[in-house]
């Protein structure tokens, strides 16, 4: 499930968190670092769970149209087609799924108001008046809507956004990438595939000799970056004239010492990778500048250590 981008991501910020503390063990930092990998599984599994609560709402929305003193013709012939979606039903009586759910704890109830909220929006959609519309009644074209759904409705959401702050620190900026993984399992069930709890990491679910260890690889570079933080960290600050203390403790300055660190600890990933992968980072976490510095500066204190003789690559073509 997590790729080494988002493994990346996950290292640099317990890091971050751990150098503004100063008192964050690497004990502490690893099981920071573990319970944060976690956390993107749990949010994927909750988010799936919402199927089930926005179907329900729809039915009892349409109920509720059927009760009234004096109902309209389409009140009293509703189109069921939402209602009785077959995505709820597949989730609901997945026992794997149910099971795992009910493990952790997870539930939409308390969220009535979310749930009416996101229905009501859905249904002013014109994708979700053409399912309605549509004759169709299958399994892929629920999954299709439910696809809408997750990838225009939750993302923006202040309200579901604050709902996932409260239940777990680590959700919020996970969010994306859960939604992306409850859209491939969507396309999965549409294809007959069954649900089946995804691997925690991509290179669990890679098949064949040779695949190196993405538990490993991130666990080691938070390692090696704890270890390195006070030598990296002060290259950095003799490389920069007119360097300021304070910015010592700057996302710039972890993001390079978690780039210097991996390019020295692991062999086989190239050197123009391993950079890019934090500058890539440093847009999304620094400043509109951070993105040069971290280039430049990478690049320069690379060279440094490839001259001292402490970078050293497996292979033609990774440095």
């Amino acid at each position: 499930m997590l790729n080494r981008r988002i493994l990346r991501i996950k290292a640099f910020k317990v890091l971050y968190s751990s150098v503004l503390s100063g008192n964050t063990s690497l004990a502490q930092a690893e099981t920071l670092l573990e319970q944060s990998c976690e956390a993107t599984r749990d949010l994927y599994i909750y988010m799936l769970g919402i199927v089930s609560p926005l179907t329900k709402i729809a039915r009892e929305r349409i109920e509720a149209a059927k009760a009234k003193f004096n109902p309209t013709e389409e009140e009293k012939n509703p189109n069921m087609k939402f209602a009785e979606n077959a995505l709820a039903t597949l989730l609901d009586e997945d026992v794997d799924f149910q099971k795992v759910f009910s493990k952790k704890k997870f539930s939409w109830a308390q969220y009535d108001l979310l749930l009416k909220k996101i229905m009501t929006s859905v249904s002013a959609k014109e994708y979700y008046a053409e399912y309605m519309a549509s004759p169709e009644r299958s399994l892929a074209e629920d999954c299709r809507l439910f696809t809408r759904i997750f990838e225009e409705e939750f993302v923006d959401s202040e309200e579901l956004e604050q709902i996932l702050e409260e239940k777990s620190l680590f959700w919020n900026e996970d969010l994306p990438y859960a939604l992306t993984w409850c859209c491939k399992t969507f396309k999965g069930f549409a294809k007959g595939e069954a649900w089946t709890l995804i691997p925690l990491y991509q290179s669990e679910m890679i098949k064949g000799e040779g695949v190196e260890s993405d538990k490993y690889f991130v666990r080691k570079l938070l390692q090696a970056s704890f270890a390195g933080y006070e030598k990296y960290s002060g290259m950095v600050a003799e490389s920069v004239s007119g360097w300021e203390k304070e910015r010592l403790f700057s996302t710039d300055v972890v993001l390079i010492v978690m780039g210097l660190a991996e390019i020295v600890t692991f062999p086989t990933i190239p050197v123009k990778v391993s950079i890019n992968e934090y500058v890539e980072i440093s847009k999304f976490y620094g400043t509109p500048k951070s993105r040069s510095f971290v280039n430049g500066l990478l690049d320069r204190l690379v060279q440094t250590l490839v001259n001292e003789g402490q970078v050293a690559k497996e292979g033609k073509g990774l440095m």
